[in-house]
């Protein structure tokens, strides 16, 4: 029995060893894919690649851009800018029609479109071709996400309904700029001004005794392309979980009245009483029932005031914004020459200055405008006292640190040569921006329809007798949006 048992176990050696090896083995397989496996969280492992060298945030995510104009456009290039494959689809031989809406160089695409359409590949397609749909539909099944901003019901009519997209392409996200939304105005068209009017900035912005004021900041149109590509985001992240794509809109009248937010906040403030920060309050001038224009007023309940400085004779930009903080209050009064107002009632706190803030801001400007707006700045800052300086397009475009930042970019382009863009305004430490400059018409059509939609050379040359992504005989007018 001993025997038998020994030569059992003498047998039963080389089984342990193989199983040792085996499961050494089998540990060591999964030991080569750590760094990429989930960890506890469910998120792939840190990478040990340095900052900025593993990609950039939307690297493999693919965009159709159906986009013209300024807001659709303002999306796709920032979803661009974090490393998105965003392919531009226009017409052939028209293109979007800031190519060549105010052109500064003859028989070259303008800034106006240079400037929105960095960091993505134009493709032509005439969408009313046979051959034309075909190419559409393959975009859609290879694509993660649609953009446009047409007019109301333009998509449609090119075929490109929601449930055809979704059913080619369940995972397909659909985001739309429109001007309204639901209501008794969402078949209008919208530009930026009308945005700004609808959205309720126009209405309070300008001096009470003038008539309301748009701003020269675009936030009807490049506002609501922002809003567009934070909701493009939220959408991705979702359909890792859900396995399908949705629809997101934003309306141009929402986005301005996101960004108008503290006027909607004073609208129910005005309620309960007059809106003391607001310098009509100090003049005794009575509140009506909307929230009025108020100037230069600050919008943070800190009275403020743009002040002219040293220049402004000759300098139209030479003026600083001042705000009369609170906490510096004796700091402001030191640097003015009047320290007697830190401890004279009039002045001291306060309530006490509010119905006297036209004669402190116009006591102020007499010391803003012994020196320049640059001078102000440093004076004021070595006391913590907010300001800021009127900066004209020009300093801006000359400021260097604007340039090392990548806030502004010099991009080269093979027909008008250098310009300035504005770069990507979100810096991320892992994800890199390089910028790039705007497709030519129809630049990249051939690479997109070979190497990215896998068409032989016999098909491409089908494609192109077929008029597909040539020039029509009479080009059609681009849409507006």
């Amino acid at each position: 029995m001993a025997a038998r048992k020994k030569s059992k176990a003498a047998k039963a050696k080389p089984v342990k060893k193989s199983a040792k090896k085996v499961v050494k083995a089998a540990a060591k397989k999964p030991a080569m894919k750590t760094m990429a496996a989930p960890n506890g969280n469910g998120l792939p492992r840190p990478s040990t690649k340095p900052y900025g060298h593993d990609g950039k945030a939307l690297q493999g995510v693919k965009i159709l851009d159906f986009t013209h104009v300024q807001s659709g456009p303002t999306c796709t290039q920032l979803l661009g800018y974090m490393g998105a494959d965003v392919i531009k689809v226009e017409r052939p031989g028209v293109g979007d029609i800031t190519r060549t809406q105010l052109r500064d160089v003859k028989g070259q695409d303008s800034l106006y479109f240079t400037m929105l359409n960095g960091n993505k590949r134009s493709i032509t397609i005439d969408s009313k071709n046979p051959k034309g749909k075909e190419i559409l539909e393959r975009l859609i099944k290879h694509c993660d996400v649609l953009v446009e901003n047409f007019a109301p019901g333009a998509l449609d009519r090119m075929g490109l309904t929601w449930d055809y997209v979704h059913k080619t392409n369940p995972r397909m996200i659909v985001a739309s700029v429109k001007g309204f939304g639901p209501g008794p105005y969402e078949d209008c068209k919208v530009y930026e001004n009308v945005a700004q009017c609808a959205g309720g900035a126009a209405s309070t912005t300008g001096f009470r005794e003038g008539p309301p004021l748009v701003t020269g900041a675009q936030i009807g149109d490049s506002g609501t392309g922002l809003h567009l590509a934070f909701g493009i985001c939220c959408a991705l992240i979702q359909r890792q979980r859900t396995g399908r794509g949705q629809k997101v809109l934003c309306a141009m009248q929402d986005g301005v009245l996101n960004l108008a937010r503290v006027k909607l906040r004073d609208q129910q403030r005005l309620k309960h009483g007059p809106l003391t920060e607001y310098s009509q309050y100090g003049e005794g001038v009575a509140f009506g029932v909307a929230v009025p224009r108020a100037g230069n007023d600050s919008g943070g309940g800190q009275p403020g005031w743009i002040l002219k400085c040293k220049g402004w004779e000759t300098d139209p930009d030479a003026y600083i914004y001042f705000i009369t903080q609170a906490p510096v209050w004796e700091a402001i009064c030191d640097v003015i020459g009047k320290p007697e107002w830190k401890t004279d009632p009039d002045y001291a706190k306060p309530p006490a200055r509010l119905p006297r803030l036209k004669h402190i801001f116009a006591t102020i400007e007499e010391w803003t405008k012994t020196k320049t707006k640059f001078e102000v700045m440093d004076i004021c800052n070595k006391h913590d006292i907010p300001v800021g300086p009127i900066l004209s397009m020009k300093e801006i475009a000359e400021e260097q640190s604007l340039r090392k930042t990548g806030t502004v970019v010099e991009v080269d382009h093979p027909g008008r040569g250098k310009y300035l863009t504005v770069g990507n305004p979100v810096k991320l430490s892992d994800s890199i921006t390089e910028v790039k400059r705007s497709p030519l018409l129809g630049e990249h059509t051939e690479e997109i329809l070979t190497k990215v939609l896998g068409y032989t050379a016999d098909e491409l040359a089908a494609i192109k007798s077929s008029g597909a992504i040539t020039p029509l005989d009479k080009p059609a007018k681009a849409e507006a949006a």
